[in-house]
């Protein structure tokens, strides 16, 4: 009998009922075993009869997936272990036997200098000193300032002494904190690997902080602002104030006035320019940036709505730092909003063809193209040459920065030796001011500006520019600023440095008067400081960093205290100094070429009018 069934594999299933029985299908399995083990296998095959005490006896080692020589096993796994032993020997060498280091090479002259000169920010400080001040023989001064003033009744503690004195002159410090924004913007790289980007920044806030205290920075408009703290003139007789005394800013006891302006466009719009530069340093502090970015809005809208010089005909400031025009602050205070905030309406205004007429860009002159906390004009054309090189936002604003390219251009072109705007001193140093006084603040400007124009063509691949029909490589520009700058820092006819402290000699009797008096617990009356003026002897304390005066026309120096045309620094001339060392520091030029633009959206150029329709 049979059963069929089907087989999975595709055939019929047949089960025999009477099959046979289980010895029968034992045997039969014995039989076929019998016959199998009766043929010869092969070593993999024996390999799986045999136990394990047998296979190590064996050639080959079997690891699970695949089957080996034992020969070749035992190599590997030795080679493995013996490569960890050499590789942990050597680490342990490697990591007690003593390095030695090569020396970083020695900071260049100019990070040298540069640290020395953002020491004298340090030394010029006014209101609370922070303990890690670094100059010893300063301490709080200003403390009272606007408060005491019962006119004012406003706290105007802080911001900086504006050179020798204890006046705070906001005209000139504003100047001076844009100048260092702008050299932070281009040159944070820089300051960072001198280690000193910390410190410029807190230099800056310093002074911005204490602007906002000048005006109402919470309100949109205001009718006022503060120009100054202390009084200069001397011409009414012999009464206490911060030029007919001489005492440390610390033992003050006369009265400090408050000058404040009603209509100050020059200073509204310095101020502004300061506040919206400071905005792009500190943009990673977003309240604070957004703060100096209003603050700057509503100084500027302040400067285009109340018109008028803040230093009129017999004030104080006239005297001293007194301000030929507003329109030149109106072009630098726009660009440098637009920078900080994208919005276009200032680009066009600082791009407006009268605007430019009246700030003097169409019409050269004596001093065109000296850049000076009067004349921001050149500063102004450099900035914007920055726009039409990198962005180039084409209509409308490209012919009047074409012009101001050009113009920076020529401005660049009287820079060099092989022209003849500027006639030099045997030790060449340009004469800016055309041997007037006080001649290095104008030089260290006009350095800064080769020197960071060098690099805005050199960023852009462009290897030069053409003056006339001679082309000049970028090189040409800043050898200019290295030679200028290096002969501040000594190498010149008299081999003096005049940055303080720089080099083994540098004046001694610098016109300061905290630096001329000793701090020696005596506290010195308006007149009793005059002993310490009119003395002979160098100054008891150094101050480090600031850069004096200047030599004259003849490269001749008087190192005498009351001379204070050859000896007196201002934070001015400091700024401008700071700027075009950290251009030229390290051994690497290029500015950040994408910082300063990070407020401005894409730009899509708009489109020329069409022509009128054709007529026949």
């Amino acid at each position: 009998m049979s059963m069929y069934g089907r087989d999975p594999w595709g055939g019929p299933l047949e089960i025999n009922a009477d099959s046979a029985t289980d010895d029968d299908r034992s045997r039969n399995l014995q039989d076929l075993d019998r016959a199998a083990l009766s043929r010869p296998l092969d070593e993999t095959q024996q390999s799986w009869l045999l136990g394990p005490g047998e296979q190590k006896k064996k050639k080959y080692v079997d690891l699970g997936c695949i089957i080996v020589s034992r020969k070749i096993f035992v190599w590997t796994v030795g080679s493995i272990i013996a490569c960890g032993l050499i590789a942990g020997l050597v680490t342990l060498i490697v990591k007690t036997v003593p390095r030695h280091h090569h020396p970083p090479p020695p900071p260049d002259n100019y990070t040298q200098a540069l640290h020395k000169a953002l020491l004298f920010f340090n030394a010029q400080r006014s209101g609370p000193i922070p303990k890690h001040n670094n100059v010893s023989w300063r301490g709080n001064s200003g403390m009272k300032d606007g408060l005491s003033d019962t006119s004012i009744r406003k706290n105007l503690v802080g911001g900086f002494y504006d050179a020798g004195d204890a006046i705070k002159f906001n005209f000139p410090q504003a100047y001076a904190m844009t100048m260092l924004s702008w050299s932070v913007i281009e040159y944070s790289a820089k300051y960072e690997a001198a280690g000193e980007l910390n410190h410029v920044k807190e230099t800056i806030k310093w002074g911005t902080d204490y602007f906002l205290k000048t005006f109402n920075s919470s309100a949109d408009t205001i009718d006022k602002v503060v120009a100054q703290v202390g009084i200069g003139d001397t011409s009414k007789g012999p009464s206490p104030n911060d030029h007919y005394c001489w005492v440390r800013p610390e033992d003050i006891d006369y009265s400090r006035p408050v000058y404040e302006c009603h209509s100050c466009s020059d200073l509204a719009a310095e101020m502004a320019a300061a506040l919206a530069a400071a905005s792009i340093v500190f943009k990673d502090s977003k309240t604070y940036s957004q703060k100096l970015i209003h603050g700057a809005k509503t100084l500027f809208k302040f400067a285009r709505e109340q018109r008028g010089r803040y230093s009129p005909g017999g004030s104080d400031p006239s005297l001293f730092y007194n301000s030929t025009s507003y329109w030149d602050e109106f072009v630098w205070g726009s660009a440098w909003l637009y920078y900080a905030t994208g919005n276009n309406s200032y680009l066009q205004l600082a791009t407006h063809p009268k605007l430019a007429k009246h700030a003097g860009a169409f019409w050269g002159g004596p001093d065109y193209g000296v850049l000076s906390w009067d004349n921001k004009l050149p500063a102004a054309q450099v900035l914007l040459s920055r726009l039409r090189l990198y962005l180039s936002p084409g209509y409308p604003y490209e012919e009047i920065l074409r012009t101001f390219h050009n113009q920076t251009n020529i401005i660049m072109c009287s820079f060099l030796p092989d022209f003849t705007s500027f006639n030099r001193t045997k030790g060449g140093l340009i004469q800016l001011n055309h041997g007037r006084p006080q001649p290095l603040q104008y030089v260290v400007n006009a350095a800064f500006l080769a020197s960071v124009y060098s690099d805005y063509l050199d960023a852009a691949d462009t290897p030069g520019w053409y003056c006339g029909p001679n082309f000049f490589s970028t090189q040409h520009l800043r050898n200019f600023a290295k030679t200028q700058i290096d002969y501040i820092l000594g190498k010149n006819p008299r081999k003096m440095s005049y940055v303080v402290g720089f080099g083994h000699h540098f004046p001694k009797q610098v016109h300061h008067r905290g630096a001329s008096i000793p701090k020696n617990r005596i506290r010195y009356n308006c007149k009793g400081g005059w002993k310490w003026r009119d003395s002979k002897k160098p100054n008891p304390n150094t101050i480090v960093g600031a850069m004096v005066a200047g030599p004259d026309k003849h490269d001749g120096f008087r190192d005498v205290r009351t001379n204070y045309n050859y000896t007196e620094p201002t934070i001015a001339g400091n700024a401008g100094l700071v700027a075009a060392l950290v251009s030229l520091s390290g051994e690497k030029s290029g500015i950040d070429k994408n910082t300063i633009f990070s407020a401005i959206p894409p730009m899509f150029p708009t489109p020329p009018p069409p022509p009128a329709p054709w007529k026949p």
